[in-house]
């Protein structure tokens, strides 16, 4: 083993000897001294969302986070390539800020099961039927989607910016818990309009925010039978729902927020146990990064999109030039307005 390979393995087996067995860490060690060659040689950044596995996250990325937080940093960068290690929303971001870069995705088909729930068209029905209504897209949006809205956000700044319009009803889209959860926090009454009805809603019911039934196929999945569970076994369980959760699994829950707000959340609290309701892949990644937190595991399913993002495709996006995510540029230059205007409130 070369020096350099060598290096990276002990620094991965600092961090992960406890998640992943030897032999993983010694592999992963010389495709990760090989993606910083290539990352390298290509003036590349490289971006790494939360729930990327655990020898990634830990290895090649030049800045770690959730959307918002890479956002910002793919806005700031002044390297030739971007190389994003999330999904393909996010990467579609990326080049929404920077359009002379090249932006990478090292899966091809790396989606979201919230970015599939609603199109364009469908935004600009919602506009037709509630006409001057301002439009809050969630940032796990293609796109499309994004030219059609007024304002993107985050699960991090939800809130914020749908009070930052000012306006007595808001178009929030397409996280239906997400929704839910931002209507409990704001004192906002919710309604879904259901497709296929112009007449509806009627015009005497009370509503302040119009939501949409997109959901996340991970977080959807835990419920408060969960939480009963393990708090049955661990009563001083600390547990960190993420508000893609169903607002009857964040209301059991001890804390919600985002990714980020989650791992502060961990490192400046002392709890005997903790439990997050996310992603599995975050979960090992925080255990990874606070070693003196015991965290427990309730870990039903992996995010099938996110987990094509591999070290071994990562390399290939370097190494081929591939997968180059590109965005019409009518399309980028209004997607731009509501992504930017989500990046000043912060």
């Amino acid at each position: 083993m070369n020096p350099e390979v060598q290096q990276m393995y002990e620094s991965l087996k600092a961090k992960l000897g406890k998640i992943a067995p030897d032999v993983e860490l010694r592999y992963k060690a010389e495709l990760a001294v090989e993606i910083n060659r290539l990352k390298k040689e290509r003036n590349a950044v490289i971006l790494g969302h939360n729930y990327m596995e655990p020898a990634l996250f830990h290895s090649v990325p030049d800045f770690t986070g959730d959307s918002l937080d890479l956002s910002r940093k793919a806005a700031q960068t002044d390297k030739d390539v971007i190389v994003f290690c999330g999904v393909r929303f996010m990467a579609e971001t990326a080049k929404i800020l920077n359009p002379t870069k090249t932006v990478l995705l090292p899966a091809a088909k790396a989606g979201c099961s919230l970015a599939e729930s609603i199109t364009a068209e469908d935004v600009r029905m919602l506009r037709k039927r509630f006409p001057g209504v301002p439009v809050v897209s969630y940032v796990n949006t293609y796109a499309d989607v994004k030219a059609e809205s007024d304002i993107c956000c985050t699960s991090s700044n939800a809130a914020a910016v749908v009070e930052s319009l000012k306006a007595e009803t808001v178009i929030f889209l397409p996280d239906e818990y997400l929704a839910r959860n931002v209507a409990r926090e704001t004192g906002k009454h919710i309604i879904f309009p259901t497709p296929g009805t112009p007449n509806f809603p009627d015009s005497t019911l009370d509503y302040q925010l119009i939501g949409w039934r997109g959901r996340c196929e991970v977080h959807e999945k835990f419920t408060v039978k969960d939480i009963e569970t393990v708090r049955a076994q661990f009563p001083d369980v600390l547990i960190l729902a993420h508000p893609e959760c169903s607002p009857e699994v964040v209301a059991a829950s001890d804390f919600s927020g985002s990714t980020n707000a989650m791992i502060r959340h961990v490192q400046q609290t002392k709890a005997r146990h903790y439990l997050l309701l996310t992603e599995c892949a975050m979960g090992d990644n925080i255990a990874a990064a606070n070693p003196d937190k015991e965290m427990l595991r309730l870990c039903m399913v992996r995010c099938p999109h996110m987990n094509m993002i591999t070290m071994e495709e990562t390399r290939d996006a370097l190494k081929y030039n591939r997968y180059v995510i590109e965005v019409p540029e009518e399309i980028r230059v209004r997607a731009y307005r509501a992504v930017e205007r989500m990046i000043q409130i912060g």
